[in-house]
């Protein structure tokens, strides 16, 4: 097999849990290959490279193999290359220890034990 949909690669390639939410972030955007992006039925070649991007981070993998069934995790090193830059990793960890001071949305008011963790977040300098 020399090409495979992105949509399919994605969820094989276990970058995203189903198909269909591959397939949603295609069509919004979050997916390039090699800068441009695509539509779900984009078919991918071996050397590409794909993009997502998974707010705050966004993702790089060259791809070794063009596959479109599941495989398991351990075979994951033979289908694709991570080349994410080490900068990306450094927001995510960023992102991770200072998480609770920007609320998500949609979570309501902060509680009592929110605020005091967030006061003590912030006056520890």
């Amino acid at each position: 097999m020399e090409e495979a949909r992105i949509d399919k690669w994605l969820w094989a390639a276990r970058i995203f849990k189903t198909r269909s939410i591959a397939v949603d972030a295609i069509k919004n955007g979050r997916v390039t290959i090699d800068g441009v992006n695509v539509k779900p039925s984009r078919n991918v070649k071996v050397g590409e490279t794909v993009s997502v991007r998974k707010p705050p981070v966004t993702y790089s993998f060259r791809i070794l193999k063009t596959i479109e069934q599941r495989v398991g995790a351990k075979l994951l090193p033979e289908i694709y290359e991570n080349v994410t830059p080490a900068d990306q990793y450094e927001l995510l960890e960023m992102n991770r220890i200072s998480g609770f001071v920007d609320r998500a949305r949609g979570t309501g008011r902060p509680t009592k034990k929110d605020r005091r963790a967030m006061d003590a977040f912030l006056n520890e300098e």
